[in-house]
C-alpha cells in the first residue's frame, strides 16, 4: 500500500469518527498525515503543522500495525513508533489505523 492509499483510508475514518477535540499528526518518513479534530468534524490533510500528539514511524510498521501483525504497544517499547506529546490523544489514534 502507497502513501496515497494510506491517506485515503485514514481520510475516510477519520470522516466517521467524532472530532478528537485536539490536532494529531503522523509522520511516515517524508510524508505527513494531519487530523485537524478541533472543529465540527476531523479533516485530514498533508500540512505539516504543530500538533497535540505526533506520531512517527515507517510506513511498513503503519501498514503492520493496521493490519493488525504489529501489537501498538510493543511497536512503540520497540522503538518502532515513537510518540511526542499526549499519550491520551495516541490511544485515540488506534481507531484511525484499524
Amino acid at each position: 500500500m502507497n502513501f496515497e492509499s494510506i491517506l485515503s483510508a485514514v481520510n475516510a475514518q477519520a470522516e466517521n469518527l467524532a472530532p478528537f477535540g485536539a490536532k494529531l499528526k503522523f509522520v511516515l518518513g517524508d510524508d505527513i498525515i494531519m487530523i485537524d479534530g478541533t472543529g465540527d468534524k476531523n479533516l485530514v490533510s498533508q500540512k505539516d503543522e504543530e500538533a497535540a500528539c505526533t506520531i512517527s514511524t515507517d510506513t511498513d510498521t503503519f501498514m503492520k500495525l493496521k493490519s493488525g501483525d504489529l501489537n501498538p504497544m510493543m511497536a512503540v517499547m520497540s522503538g518502532k513508533v515513537k510518540i511526542k506529546g499526549d499519550m491520551g490523544l495516541a490511544m485515540k489514534l488506534q481507531s484511525l489505523i484499524q
